[in-house]
C-alpha cells in the first residue's frame, strides 16, 4: 500500500473554503483547464430568480379543468379574454427535465402587484369569475403571510417580467441536474429557478452537458438520496468561457432541435460542440464520455 500511495500520490490544496473532491491527475487537469478559460457567472450579465410564492397553492394553482371552469363563469367576452391572459401556464421543479419538461396541466391565477412605472397592478374587481374562486379559499388567503396588496393578490415579484424573457428553467433540489431553455412566457413555482440574461441558449447547453457534469457536479451540495442543491450562491463560482452571439446563436438551433425531439445523439452532438468550444484533447473527451443522469 505504502508504495502505491507513493506512486499514485498527488498533493492537494486544502487552503480554502470551496468544496473538494478526489479526482485523477487526468481529471485535475481537465478541471483546472476549464476552469482557466472561464469568467465566474457572478461576473456574467446574468440574473438568478426564484420562482413565484402563492402562500396557498390550492388557491392560487389550478388545473386545466378549473381554469375552463373560471372562464366559462366570466359573464362578457371582455372578462373572458383579460382573465384568459391572466392565468398563466406554470411549471413546478418536478416537471423538469433535460431540454424539456412534462407539463403537468397546472396553470397560476397571476393576480400579481404590478411593478411601479412598468407593469399594471392586477384589481380582483376586473376579474368577477376569478374572484368568485378565490373567495372559496378566503379564510386561508386572508390569513398567509405570503400575500400582495390584498389577500387576492400575489406577494411582490419585483422581477416578474423576467419571465416573458428568454430564460432558462431549472428545479432548486434535483438528482439530475435538468435544464430547459424556455421562450414562450412560462411562469414557475418556488421550486424552480430561472435564468436571464446573455448568451442563455450557450448556457442551456452548458448545464446540460457531460463537461458541465464532469467538472462542476460536486459544487453543488448532496442532500439526502443523492439530491443536489442549485442555489444561486454555488452557480455563482462556476467558471464558463464566454461566447459570442454567434455561437450562442449555433447552441440556440441546437438546443431547439433537441427540445423537440431528443436524443442521446443529439445530445452528444451538443457534447461535442462545447468540447471543439474547449479545445479538448481526444484523450480529455475519452475521459470525461456522455453524462446523462449522476
Amino acid at each position: 500500500m505504502s508504495v502505491f500511495l507513493r506512486q499514485q500520490g498527488t498533493e492537494c490544496d486544502f487552503g480554502n473554503s470551496d468544496s473538494w473532491v478526489i479526482l485523477s491527475p487526468i481529471e485535475q487537469s481537465i478541471k483546472r483547464k476549464i476552469e482557466a478559460i472561464g469568467t465566474p457567472l457572478k461576473d456574467w450579465d446574468i440574473q438568478i430568480y426564484r420562482g413565484v410564492l402563492t402562500g396557498c397553492n390550492e388557491a392560487f394553482i389550478i388545473s386545466t379543468e378549473k381554469r375552463n371552469e373560471i372562464l366559462n363563469n366570466c359573464q362578457s367576452e371582455d372578462e373572458r379574454k383579460r382573465t384568459e391572459e391572466l392565468i398563466r401556464p406554470i411549471l413546478r421543479g418536478r416537471d423538469i427535465k433535460r431540454y424539456g419538461y412534462d407539463w403537468a396541466g397546472l396553470w397560476l391565477i397571476n393576480t400579481h402587484n404590478g411593478i411601479k412605472g412598468k407593469i399594471p397592478r392586477i384589481y380582483i374587481e376586473d376579474y368577477p369569475a376569478v374572484k368568485a374562486h378565490l373567495d372559496q379559499y378566503w379564510d386561508k388567503i386572508s390569513k398567509r403571510a405570503d400575500k400582495g396588496d390584498t389577500p387576492y393578490n400575489l406577494r411582490n415579484c419585483a422581477y416578474l417580467e423576467d419571465f416573458y424573457k428568454p430564460k432558462i428553467i431549472y428545479p432548486n433540489m434535483t438528482k439530475y441536474m435538468p435544464f430547459v431553455y424556455d421562450e414562450n412566457g412560462l411562469v414557475t413555482n418556488q421550486k424552480c429557478f430561472i435564468i436571464t440574461g446573455e448568451g442563455m441558449a450557450y448556457l442551456t447547453a452548458f448545464f446540460n452537458s457531460s463537461l458541465f457534469k464532469f467538472c462542476f457536479r460536486d459544487v453543488f451540495p448532496e442532500l439526502q438520496g443523492g439530491t443536489r442543491e442549485l442555489s444561486k450562491i454555488f452557480f455563482d463560482k462556476i467558471p464558463v468561457k464566454k461566447a459570442t452571439n454567434d455561437i450562442n446563436s449555433i447552441f440556440k438551433t441546437a438546443i431547439f432541435k433537441l427540445q423537440s425531439d431528443y436524443t442521446k445523439e443529439q445530445a452528444i452532438v451538443i457534447d461535442n460542440l462545447l468540447f471543439d468550444l474547449y479545445n479538448l484533447t481526444d484523450e480529455e473527451r475519452k475521459i470525461i464520455g456522455y453524462v446523462e443522469i449522476m
